[in-house]
């Protein structure tokens, strides 16, 4: 039986942070992830704090198991050390079923829950896994002051995530939103291809024959399409953010950007970003094209209320676009709200 809806919105521990009743708004469009037993990359956090929407200290994944102590450390040192202004601040702790889980959450909490925004946790399967990181938490930040409440994004890696991902999405008012983990979720699922996301030559569909001897096209296909939707409904529907995750191939710019694109264009806010330079992808691909943007705001002007249809450039506008301007204009005041370059290009 579900909570009733009173009960939700109440702290899990006394003294603990009321939860947000609405997400803050913020502008992610990518993830930035860093190994913070780097001490070289660490030094460089300051600058990189002014480029990127979200910072995030990564603790599994990539992190050698003799470093892992060692990336929980950096990271709060560098955590303590910086002014991260606008820029948002995550961690990724190790799995819940990980020896070093409960020493990352209990001393990040204790050491820079103030200053953390969210806790990014992989390898979520279902609800409960949320309600345990929810009521820990909650009593981690009674116990040491936190002010406002540490969000949670849930990384969908393996096949039972995916078949719980509304029930995933609707655990906790602590839910910032979900990340696509391909890598992870191809092994789980058994699927023949070790690509750290992206596509693969071999899924496709061929076109019909042409006639004797007449070779056919094999139409590449998007592995991740039918789960990328059903990320974006189940957040989407439950007031969450849905995010593409890792594109592994650094030497394919082309391709990451195709990727990162159908995300965007499926419903996805943002995208993890591995390599400095996809970065700059990033910032490309999430943020709404300047003469979409400019386009939308004739649609809002002509339609203030929202109602009726008029007629703009030769197309028909009614409610239905409206909407889709508003959001398209909204997301663009987001981000011209950080990035003067596109502010000018949106007229904002």
């Amino acid at each position: 039986m579900s909570k009733l809806p009173r009960k939700f919105f109440e702290p899990l521990a006394i003294g603990a942070p009321q939860p947000y009743r609405e997400p803050p708004v913020a502008l992610e469009r990518m993830i930035h992830f860093f190994p913070p037993q780097n001490e070289k990359l660490r030094a460089k956090i300051p600058d990189m704090a002014k480029q990127v929407d979200v910072l995030l200290g990564n603790l599994e994944d990539a992190i050698p198991a003799d470093a892992k102590e060692a990336a929980r450390a950096g990271f709060i040192e560098v955590a303590k050390a910086t002014d991260f202004g606008s820029t948002g601040l995550w961690t990724r702790v190790n799995c819940l079923n990980s020896p070093w889980v409960l020493d990352d959450i209990t001393e990040i909490v204790a050491n820079v829950g103030n200053k953390l925004d969210v806790m990014m946790l992989p390898k979520v399967e279902g609800p409960w896994d949320i309600h345990y990181l929810d009521q820990l938490l909650a009593q981690l930040e009674a116990r040491h002051g936190v002010t406002k409440p540490i969000m949670i994004h849930a990384i969908l890696e393996t096949a039972l995530g995916v078949e719980n991902v509304t029930e995933i999405a609707k655990a906790s008012p602590r839910m910032h939103g979900m990340s696509l983990g391909p890598a992870d979720l191809a092994a789980s699922r058994g699927m023949k291809t070790t690509r750290v996301g992206g596509g693969h030559p071999f899924y496709g569909v061929l076109e019909d024959p042409k006639g004797e001897g007449v070779a056919r096209t094999l139409f590449q296909q998007d592995l991740w399409h039918f789960t990328v939707a059903r990320m974006v409904d189940a957040c989407v529907s439950n007031g969450l953010k849905a995010f593409y995750g890792p594109f592994g191939d650094f030497s394919d710019n082309d391709a990451c950007e195709a990727q990162f694109r159908n995300a965007f264009l499926l419903g996805c806010a943002g995208a993890w970003s591995l390599h400095p330079k996809q970065i700059d992808i990033a910032k490309k691909v999430f943020s709404p094209d300047a003469k979409e943007v400019l386009f939308a705001k004739k649609i809002l002007a002509a339609m203030p209320d929202g109602t009726g249809a008029v007629m703009i450039d030769g197309k028909m506008q009614d409610d239905a676009t409206w909407k889709q301007a508003k959001v398209i204009v909204d997301l663009a005041k987001i981000v011209a709200s950080k990035d003067p370059d596109m502010a000018a290009a949106y007229e904002m």
